[in-house]
């Protein structure tokens, strides 16, 4: 076999928008073109969030387009002073440009959705076709870019009529997507949010062939609980409330952050939740909604303590109140962090404590205005706790006397209730002490794991069990190893969360990498049922010293560099001395204390979990990939994924 020359020849740079198209699964879903005209429309609500226009036009064709129409003050088209390009070209052909990157005051967008400046490129990209059009200044601009690339420039052109706005139309290109078609249901959805969570906005849905769908909701958030329960009654009145701070004494708290929110009970049938931040619906929660939750549940736990109305013997936890529940939130946050460019789940740290001030209180106040209502909720939540007993008890854990003996290393929790439970995987003896001692005893299991596991990729079930750590995995998860295809027996499973908590650097990506392809190869259907998890703890740790008597010491955490360089940034526009702070790396869990393993990475309301949840031809896609990184036999393999992907993925292999 020739002998391939790897020499500087070999280093590609990919430039303008070859990335997305490259590797489009980085930057978008690609089950489907919907989050593409979710940037579109994105942008334009960020024109009515900031006080311009009130409609928006989101049109479906017969020909796979779709078209975003506003009444905005329409993207700049005036010639970029460093691209020397029209600046609308420069928005849909350049990653990372766009007007949001600047949060202060004096910014064009103080609050946005638009965070990292790749949307609408990523839209252009990933079309076969994209239109601009800009009405500005009494002039219609026009210009299409086809696969990505230029292909028609700007022309510009006098008109008549007094209009501004932007009007975007993209075919998307089917070679990118599992399905060339955009699911309706979805959209409407997410076109019928963004009218009820600003309150006065015309959204208008077309579909071609069929009747136009308009909303606007002047009642916001009350108006939509009306449509959403169909008739249905509520346990007691809607508790609807909005706060956003001007000036705070909370250092990370900027003037415009804040939250709006409406929230009932209802005592059957199905219940729904809708979390936004910055008009971005969040499907899969993140630090603003586990504020809201802990602000809310605090609330009523304070109103029950001194109404005298706790029941004996029945401790209640958050999901008895949140089971029944039925609520909408619409955060406003200036400097948005999200877990990928999908935007879905927020990470932004201050958001949980942001949330939690806006709502305790309010719903505090709102309770014992309301001290009849209030108890009826109070109702509700303990109808939800004993019926929850009641199915623990079904479920009473075996220990000792069980199949199998628990491994001796394993440090258990106290709850019966399986749904709650919690097991992390964590790495040496050192991180497991400071887990031990961190840890909630009533719901947090913990197992110290003694070096790196073994490489189960092309190992059968009896090599598996052999080994004493992977068996000791799996007496304690109360699983036994099966393939992908098998039908294992779950009802012996002693956890609802396993979370893998390894440290944040090389050798901690190692060991997460054996456990995944563990979980992945011997596990799948933990993976399949949503069970497993990895924890992200801070790789950084910043002291900034007290500033005057408005602001104390305070200890900040980062994830990454790039939330490091995000942070420091943030502390240079607090006017901070630089290098007044001190920056510590961790070089791995067992050198955090208890406290601050604690507040990072175990504490259910401010830490950062992945879900490894994925369908099953997911899982065999995924195996794929784990079995040309992972097995032995396949090195050639795994240089030629290097060669090609050395630029964008870091792996340790």
């Amino acid at each position: 076999m020739a002998r391939q020359t790897y020499d500087a020849s070999s280093i590609q740079a990919l430039k303008g928008l070859e990335p997305v198209r490259r590797m489009p699964g980085m930057y978008t879903h690609t089950i489907h073109p919907l989050h593409v005209a979710q940037e579109a429309i994105d942008n334009a609500v960020d024109e009515a969030l900031a006080g311009f226009g009130k409609k928006i036009t989101v049109s479906c064709h017969k020909d796979g387009s779709i078209e975003v129409a506003d009444e905005g003050r329409g993207i700049p088209v005036d010639m970029h002073p460093v691209e020397k390009k029209p600046a609308v070209e420069v928005a849909f052909t350049m990653l990372h440009a766009g007007g949001k990157f600047d949060r202060s005051g004096e910014a064009v967008y103080h609050i946005s959705g638009g965070l990292h400046g790749v949307g609408v490129a990523v839209t252009n990209a990933l079309s076969k076709r994209l239109e601009v059009t800009v009405y500005r200044d009494g002039y219609r601009h026009t210009i299409a870019f086809e696969g990505g690339e230029l292909k028609q420039k700007l022309k510009s052109e006098k008109i008549r009529e007094r209009r501004s706005g932007t009007v975007v139309r993209a075919w998307p290109d089917p070679k990118y997507f599992d399905s060339p078609n955009i699911p309706l249901a979805e959209l409407e959805h997410l076109v019928r949010s963004k009218a009820y969570l600003l309150p006065g906005l015309t959204m208008v849905l077309r579909v071609e062939g069929r009747e136009d769908k308009a909303w606007k909701y002047e009642r916001g958030m009350a108006q939509y609980f009306d449509f959403m329960l169909a008739g249905r009654e509520l346990v007691a009145p809607l508790f609807t409330g909005e706060r956003y701070f001007e000036q705070s004494d909370i250092p990370e708290v900027e003037p415009g952050e804040g939250a709006a929110w409406a929230i009932g009970w209802v005592a059957e049938g199905e219940v729904f939740a809708d979390s936004h931040v910055n008009l971005i619906p969040t499907r899969s929660h993140g630090t603003h909604e586990a504020g809201f939750r802990n602000g809310i549940f605090d609330a009523l736990r304070a109103f029950m303590d001194t109404r005298g109305l706790s029941p004996k013997g029945v401790k209640l936890i958050a999901e008895d109140l949140w089971s029944r529940a039925c609520f909408t939130l619409s955060a406003r946050i200036v400097r948005t962090q999200f877990h990928g460019q999908t935007k879905e789940k927020l990470t932004t740290r201050h958001a949980a404590r942001l949330v939690e001030l806006c709502v305790r209180d309010a719903f505090e106040l709102w309770l014992n205005a309301h001290p009849d209502e209030g108890r009826k909720i109070v109702e509700v939540a303990i109808e939800q706790a004993l019926s929850r007993l009641s199915r623990g008890k079904k479920f009473e854990r075996k220990k000792s006397s069980g199949v199998a003996t628990l491994p001796g290393k394993l440090v258990d929790c106290a709850s019966g209730d399986i749904s709650r439970n919690e097991l992390f995987l964590v790495e040496g003896d050192s991180a497991g002490g400071s887990a031990k001692e961190a840890r909630d005893k009533d719901t947090q299991a913990v197992l110290p794991l003694r070096g790196k596991v073994l490489n189960t990729m092309s190992k059968d079930s009896r090599t598996v069990l052999a080994n004493k750590e992977l068996q000791a995995i799996a007496t304690a998860i109360g699983v036994d190893p099966h393939g992908i295809d098998d039908s294992p027996d779950l009802s012996g499973l002693r956890y609802g969360k396993v979370i893998v908590m390894t440290d944040a650097d090389v050798d901690g990506g190692h060991i997460q990498a054996l456990l995944l392809t563990f979980f992945f190869i011997h596990a799948p259907k933990l993976v399949e049922t949503g069970h497993l998890y990895v924890a992200q703890p801070p790789l950084y740790k910043v002291e900034v010293p007290a500033q005057g008597k408005g602001r104390p010491a305070r200890r900040l955490y980062c994830l990454d560099d790039d939330e490091l360089e995000e942070a420091l940034g943030l502390l240079k526009k607090e006017k901070l001395r630089e290098g007044s702070w001190e920056i510590s790396r961790f070089k791995g869990l067992g050198e955090m204390s208890a406290e601050q393993l604690w507040e990072t990475t175990m504490n259910p309301d401010s830490r950062r979990l992945v879900r490894m949840q994925l369908d099953r031809e997911r899982i065999k896609k995924v195996r794929e990939t784990f079995e040309l990184l992972m097995d032995a036999g396949e090195a050639e393999g795994r240089r030629n994924w290097m060669r090609e992907h050395w630029k964008t993925v870091e792996a340790d292999v």
